[in-house]
C-alpha cells in the first residue's frame, strides 16, 4: 500500500512539473519581435469579465492570462525601461503584457523634443523579451474607451503621482477603479539622466565624432569650434607621441639595465672560475711546477756529465823541485823512502775517485 501511494505521489509530482513546464516554453515574444496591437484581435479572443488584484495574483482566470497595460515614451530605450516592464511582466503568474508608446506629436506638445523617432521607440519595444504586444500612438490619458478596446485588465506603472496635462495624477482615476498595480523606479539611470551626460561633455562628443567623419555642418558645430577642436585634437596627438616616446624610453632603458646586471654577474662568474683554474695550474701546488721538476730531472739525465775541476786532461799537475835544503834532513831510521809516484798513476787514482762520485750522482738523480 505505501508503494502504490508513493507512486501515486510520484506521478502527481511529474504531472505539476510537466504543467510548469510547459508554463515555460519559450513565447513566440522570445524567438520574433513583439507584434503590434490589433484591437479586431483582442475583442474576439478575450472575455469582459472584471478582475481583482487578488484574483490575478491567485491565477484566475485560468482559461487566459492576465493583460496588463504599460505605457511611456520609452526615448533612448536603456536598462531602467526594461527593468519596470519586467516588472509588469512579473505582476501574475500568468500575464500578456501590452506596452503603449505615445506619439512625437503628443510627446512633443506636453513633455519636450526627444532624440529618437516615433518609429525607432515603437521598433525599440518590439524587441524587449518581456512585451507581448506593442500599441502605437497612445493616448497621453488613458480613457475608458481604451481600456475597454483592449481589454486591459490592469495599469502598471511606478507609485509616484505623474503631473502632465494640467493634471495632478493622469493616473489617478485608474487607481480610483482599482485597476493600477505599482511598479519601483530603477535609480541612477533615466533618460534625462542620459541626455545630461552628452551636454555635459559636449565637446569630448563633439570631437568624437568629428574624427569618425561627421563634417561641422552635421553636429552644428560653427567654424570657430571646428577649429579649436582641430587644434585639441593636434595637441592630444603630440601629447600621445611624447607619452609613448617617453614609455619606450623607459622600456629601453630598463632592458639595458637589466643586460648590464646580468653580463656583470656572468663575467664576476667567469672571473672567480679563470682565477681558480690559474691557481690551481700555477700555485705552490699546482701542475705547473710539477711538470717543470719532471723536465728538469728528465733534462739532467739525458745530458751529458761534465768533467770535474783538477783533472788531468784540464789541469796537468807540475812536480815540484827539491830543494837542497831538503837532502840535507837526517832520515828517521823507521822512516822508509818509496820510489816516487808516476804522473800516469796519480791520474788513474783521480779519475778512479771522479767516475766513483759520477756514479753516485747519477744514481741520486735517478732515485
Amino acid at each position: 500500500m505505501a508503494g502504490r501511494r508513493r507512486g501515486r505521489n510520484n506521478n502527481s509530482h511529474q504531472q505539476q512539473q510537466a504543467a510548469q513546464n510547459q508554463r515555460k516554453v519559450p513565447r513566440k515574444a522570445l524567438r520574433e519581435p513583439a507584434p503590434f496591437a490589433k484591437p479586431t484581435d483582442s475583442e474576439a479572443e478575450t472575455s469582459t469579465e472584471k478582475l481583482t488584484v487578488a484574483q490575478a495574483r491567485r491565477g484566475t482566470p485560468a482559461h487566459r492570462p492576465v493583460r496588463v497595460y504599460a505605457d511611456g515614451i520609452f526615448d533612448l530605450f536603456h536598462s531602467g525601461h526594461a527593468r519596470a516592464l519586467m516588472q509588469a511582466k512579473n505582476l501574475f503568474p500568468n500575464t500578456h503584457l501590452i506596452v503603449g508608446v505615445c506619439s512625437d506629436e503628443l510627446t512633443h506638445k506636453y513633455k519636450g523634443f526627444t532624440v529618437m523617432s516615433e518609429d525607432e521607440r515603437y521598433d525599440a519595444l518590439t524587441h524587449c523579451r518581456y512585451v507581448d504586444e506593442v500599441v502605437r500612438d497612445a493616448p497621453w490619458t488613458l480613457t475608458t474607451d481604451f481600456l475597454k478596446l483592449h481589454k486591459i485588465d490592469f495599469v502598471a506603472h511606478d507609485d509616484i503621482p505623474y503631473t502632465s496635462a494640467g493634471s495632478e495624477d493622469v493616473y489617478k482615476h485608474i487607481k480610483e477603479a482599482g485597476m493600477f498595480v505599482a511598479t519601483q523606479r530603477t535609480e541612477g539611470i533615466s533618460t534625462s539622466d542620459l541626455i545630461t551626460r552628452i551636454v555635459r561633455n559636449y565637446d569630448i562628443y563633439a570631437r568624437r565624432n568629428l574624427q569618425r567623419g561627421y563634417t561641422a555642418r552635421e553636429l552644428n558645430v560653427g567654424f570657430i569650434n571646428e577649429n579649436k577642436y582641430r587644434l585639441q585634437d593636434q595637441v592630444d596627438k603630440v601629447k600621445e607621441t611624447v607619452r609613448t616616446v617617453e614609455e619606450k624610453s623607459k622600456s629601453f632603458v630598463y632592458k639595458v639595465e637589466e643586460k648590464s646586471h646580468d653580463l656583470i654577474h656572468k663575467w664576476e662568474e667567469k672571473s672567480r672560475e679563470f682565477i681558480g683554474n690559474f691557481l690551481e695550474l700555477f700555485g705552490p701546488d699546482g701542475a705547473w711546477h710539477a711538470i717543470q721538476e719532471r723536465s728538469g730531472r728528465m733534462l739532467q739525465a739525458l745530458s751529458p756529465y761534465s768533467s770535474p775541476r783538477g783533472s788531468p786532461s784540464s789541469s796537468p799537475t807540475r812536480r815540484r823541485s827539491i830543494s837542497p835544503d831538503s837532502s840535507s834532513l837526517s832520515l828517521s831510521p823507521s822512516t822508509s823512502l818509496s820510489p816516487p809516484s808516476s804522473p800516469s798513476a796519480s791520474s788513474q787514482k783521480r779519475g778512479s775517485r771522479s767516475s766513483v762520485k759520477s756514479t753516485s750522482t747519477y744514481a741520486r738523480h735517478v732515485q
